[in-house]
């Protein structure tokens, strides 16, 4: 591991009104350069006062700027395909094509020039570093490479480093395996659901997951790897220490998880990060995160609405890092709110709970209009079964105050996923 575990110490130490200043500069300079260009930003703008760039001075200005949300982007693409009209220069101009995943709605597409594509790498760094790669490692990506902007940045923040880059696209998951004992990675990098399942399949076939060079995993895509139980299984499994990381499309590569693992940080050097009430959007300790980008000029997002409920941390972490630090990382969306009988539940509630319990392989929530939601698992069958699926039940009601029904399937009867996992499934 190690010992200067810092992409940019410097930056990554500022006090807090160093840190403002240089988020008011940079801030300032975006608007110079999009406001006059960009019709999607100079539309919304101009509806609050926003005159001309000049017109952004202070943080007070700032926070005259409107909201954005999703819809508002998926309405623009709808009525301008195929890229809608937040773009500051001409489809020329743009060298990389990505979209959304698609899991919360209609997928959104997303053009990045050869700067924004290098401002990802750099966003890539700071998380890599902070897991303590170096160009020592070799970094195995068991991703198939689509359109889903997935962990293309992350090859690419390997390149940025200098760190070898070993793709795993194109192969299914026994494959991976062999891959990995051949060219023996110290990191991998996959949805901690992919983790997870990878290791069902090295179980299956006899594969001694131990004699790997693996020392790090890192996670993205779904809240998982912040989840207690999950990271535990996900360490247990694999005999490597598992990082979190959280990012968007639409926004970038937003935070990375330190050493101390006590939460995400937010690259506050390229993001101005609010955190608000989702009903009343006041700022808030805990509730909605809120994102502007700073590196990404091409195609900005201002006040953006993430939808990810986050809390904020009170104290400084341990690592010396001032970025601001999201508390349990991501601890779910505000979409995915489930209220049964009464009680509000987030879907990482449960899958806290579900991991604890070894047999469990896979789950998926079922909503339905009455009582509420019911989690099915596959478990391990044997004659313990029975005795699971009471102590799962009993544990849920304990942990979440609230009676969810358990029924069990047969392993293999649920879809692994690659990508995002979709384990809630609503029913008529």
């Amino acid at each position: 591991m190690d010992s200067n575990p810092f992409f940019d110490r410097e930056l990554e130490t500022l006090p807090p009104e160093p840190l403002r200043a240089l988020q008011l500069e940079r801030l300032r300079a975006l608007a110079r350069e999009v406001f006059p260009a960009n019709p999607f930003v100079r539309r919304k703008w101009r509806e609050a006062g926003i005159r001309a760039a000049e017109d952004l001075r202070s943080w007070d200005d700032f926070r005259r700027l409107p909201f954005t949300v999703k819809s508002e982007l998926v309405a623009d693409q709808t009525e301008h395909p195929p890229f809608g009209t937040n773009l500051t220069y001409e489809v020329e101009r743009y060298v990389r094509v990505h979209q959304t995943s698609g899991t919360t709605g209609v997928p959104l597409r997303w053009l990045d020039t050869a700067e924004s594509w290098e401002w990802w790498g750099r966003l890539w760094s700071f998380v890599l570093r902070a897991a303590g790669v170096t160009q020592a490692d070799r970094i195995f990506f068991p991703f198939s490479f689509g359109l889903f902007i997935g962990f293309w940045t992350a090859f690419e923040g390997a390149r940025a480093l200098g760190v070898l880059a070993i793709p795993g696209g194109g192969q299914d998951s026994r494959t991976r395996l062999a891959s990995m004992a051949a060219l023996a990675p110290t990191v991998m990098v996959s949805t901690p659901s992919y983790a997870l399942h990878l290791a069902e399949v090295a179980r299956e076939q006899g594969f001694d997951l131990g004699a790997l060079s693996l020392r790090a995993t890192l996670h993205a895509g779904e809240p998982g790897a912040g989840i207690p139980s999950v990271r535990r299984r996900i360490e247990e499994t694999w005999r490597a220490r598992a990082y979190d990381h959280a990012g968007m499309t639409e926004v970038g590569a937003y935070s990375y998880e330190c050493a101390a693992q006590a939460g995400l940080h937010v690259t506050e050097s390229e993001f101005v990060a609010e955190v608000i009430d989702p009903a009343t959007c006041e700022p808030a300790r805990e509730g909605e995160l809120v994102l502007t980008n700073l590196g990404r000029g091409c195609s900005p997002v201002f006040r953006y609405r993430t939808g990810d409920r986050v809390r904020i941390a009170a104290d400084r972490c341990v690592c010396g890092r001032t970025f601001m630090r999201l508390e349990g990382g991501i601890l779910g969306r505000t979409d995915d709110m489930l209220i049964v009988r009464g009680v509000n539940v987030y879907p990482s509630a449960i899958e806290d709970v579900v991991r604890r319990f070894p047999a469990v392989r896979e789950f998926r929530i079922e909503v339905g209009a009455m009582p509420g939601p019911e989690v099915r698992i596959a478990a391990e069958i044997d004659g313990a079964a029975a005795d699971v699926l009471k102590q799962l039940a009993a544990e849920l009601r304990a942990r979440l105050g609230v009676r969810i029904d358990v029924e069990a399937v047969p392993p293999g009867t649920l879809p692994r996923f690659e990508h995002k996992a979709r384990r809630v499934v609503r029913r008529d």
